[in-house]
C-alpha cells in the first residue's frame, strides 16, 4: 500500500463512530485529515471533534478539527474554504456525516417501537438534513438513495479524475453500539478503524478509479487490500456473507486473525 503523505481528507462527522475510524486509518497513512463534527464538550457519549483530531496526529498523519454542523449550510461553506485557504487542495472527501436517530438506550426495546408514521417530525429534520436528505420512510431507503448518488458522481466526475464509492461496513463497534453492548451479539462485528483501513486502501491505490460508481464492504475490501482490523479479537464475517462482490462474482471468505 502506498502512504498518503502530503494528500489532504476531509471525514465529516468524525467526532466518534465510523467517522473517527476512517479519520484513524487515513492518518496511519500519513494523510492530513481535517475533521468535522459538532461535539466539541464530552457528553453522554465520549468523544468530540478536537480529541479526534488529536488522535490521527497521534497515529502519524496531521489531523485539523473544524467545528461544524452540516445541517447549516454556511457553517459547511465555511469549513471548505478554511481547508482551501490552509491546503490549496482536498484529494480525498468522506461524507460521514449522519444526523439519524440509531439510539439502543432509551429503555425501549426496539420490537416495540411504533411505526414510522407515528415518530416525531424532528427526527426527519435530523437525518434529512445533516445526511443526503433523502431520509423518510425506512433506513434502507435512505441507503439507497446514497448508492445511487454515488453511481450518478461517478458518471459526472469521471472525466475530472474523481472516484466515488459508497462503502457499507459491517455491523461496528462505535461507542453507541458499545454502550449497549450487554444486549447486542457482538460476535462478528468490527472497529472503526477497520472501517478507516478500508478508506485509506482505496484512497492508495492508484487504479482506484475501477472502482468508481460501485458498492463496496469494508470485509471485501480487507481482502482485496490485505488489511486486518486493529484489534485482533473483532473481525466482521458473518455480516458478509450473504453479500456478493461489487463486480457480482462470488463472496470472499474473510478469515479472522487468530
Amino acid at each position: 500500500m502506498e502512504t498518503l503523505v502530503g494528500k489532504v481528507a476531509l471525514v465529516t462527522g468524525a467526532s466518534r463512530g465510523v467517522g473517527k475510524g476512517i479519520a484513524l486509518g487515513l492518518g496511519e497513512q500519513g494523510a492530513t485529515v481535517y475533521v468535522t463534527g459538532r461535539t466539541e464538550i464530552g457528553g453522554a457519549l465520549p468523544g468530540t471533534v478536537q480529541e479526534t483530531a488529536e488522535e490521527v496526529t497521534a497515529v502519524g498523519g496531521r489531523g485539523v478539527a473544524i467545528a461544524c454542523d452540516h445541517r447549516d449550510d454556511e457553517q459547511t461553506r465555511q469549513a471548505v474554504r478554511r481547508i482551501v485557504a490552509d491546503a490549496g487542495h482536498l484529494d480525498v472527501l468522506v461524507n460521514n456525516v449522519w444526523g439519524g436517530y440509531e439510539y439502543f438506550w432509551d429503555g425501549t426495546p426496539f420490537w416495540e417501537e411504533a411505526g414510522f408514521w407515528t415518530q416525531p417530525i424532528e427526527r426527519w429534520d435530523s437525518a434529512f438534513q445533516a445526511g443526503v436528505r433523502a431520509h423518510y420512510v425506512t433506513y434502507g431507503a435512505a441507503k439507497a438513495a446514497t448508492d445511487h448518488m454515488v453511481a450518478c458522481m461517478a458518471h459526472e466526475l469521471r472525466e475530472h479524475g474523481v472516484t466515488a464509492v459508497s462503502l457499507y461496513p459491517g455491523f461496528v463497534r462505535t461507542e453507541s453500539v458499545l454502550r449497549a453492548a450487554e444486549y447486542i451479539d457482538l460476535t462478528d462485528s468490527e472497529s472503526p478503524q477497520f472501517v478507516g483501513r478500508g478508506v485509506a486502501a482505496l484512497a492508495t491505490d492508484p487504479d482506484v478509479i475501477r472502482h468508481t460508481g460501485q458498492v463496496v464492504r469494508t470485509a471485501h475490501l480487507a481482502h482485496h487490500y490485505n488489511f486486518t482490523d486493529p484489534n485482533p479479537r473483532w473481525c466482521s464475517t458473518g455480516a458478509d456473507r450473504w453479500a456478493r462482490t461489487p463486480s457480482g462474482g462470488p463472496e470472499h471468505d474473510v478469515t479472522c486473525p487468530s
